[in-house]
């Protein structure tokens, strides 16, 4: 039984690492680039009420939605909300330029054939666990979490 509760919530912990590189990467990949938008992703129709920003303020927001979504995930800190926040970036970039490609996978990912919205689907997944099961044990948001419930039942032990 010690055992299994040495290893309890690293699966959480990996879920998070490997989707928070996803999205650092990603994030970190738009901005570098420059705050203009590439001609490809300026084509794109975005759903309301992005449609009112324009491509380049997209492009930004996006990479840096991704980059500090992504680097708030990673460490844990308000990993529902986060996963909320990137849920939705997500569900955009499914919509603009995921699901007109098919339904494309993981030998396919680093050619054009790879665009399709398979992966973003499993990215989704990732973040709906995430945002059901929140952060595990090895989070600052469990850390905060239970520094706060023992302080509060010392609280009521005094009281």
């Amino acid at each position: 039984m010690k055992a299994i509760e040495k290893i309890h919530d690293l699966g959480l912990l990996g879920l998070r690492l490997w989707v928070a590189q996803e999205f650092l990467g990603a994030g970190y990949k738009k901005l570098s680039g420059g705050i203009h938008a590439p001609e490809w992703f300026s084509g794109l129709q975005f759903p309301f009420p992005l449609h009112f920003l324009g491509p380049d303020l997209n492009w930004v927001a996006a990479g840096l939605g991704e980059v500090l979504l992504g680097a708030a995930l990673m460490l844990g800190i308000y990993s529902r909300l986060v996963a909320l926040g990137l849920l939705y970036i997500t569900f955009v970039a499914i919509y603009t330029v995921h699901f007109d490609l098919g339904w494309t996978g993981w030998n396919q990912i680093d050619t054009e054939a790879g665009l399709g919205f398979k992966v973003p689907l499993m990215l989704a997944l990732m973040l709906f666990t995430i945002l059901t099961q929140g952060s595990g044990r090895y989070s600052i948001d469990e850390r905060f979490l239970s520094t706060k419930k023992s302080l509060n039942g010392l609280d009521r032990a005094n009281n």
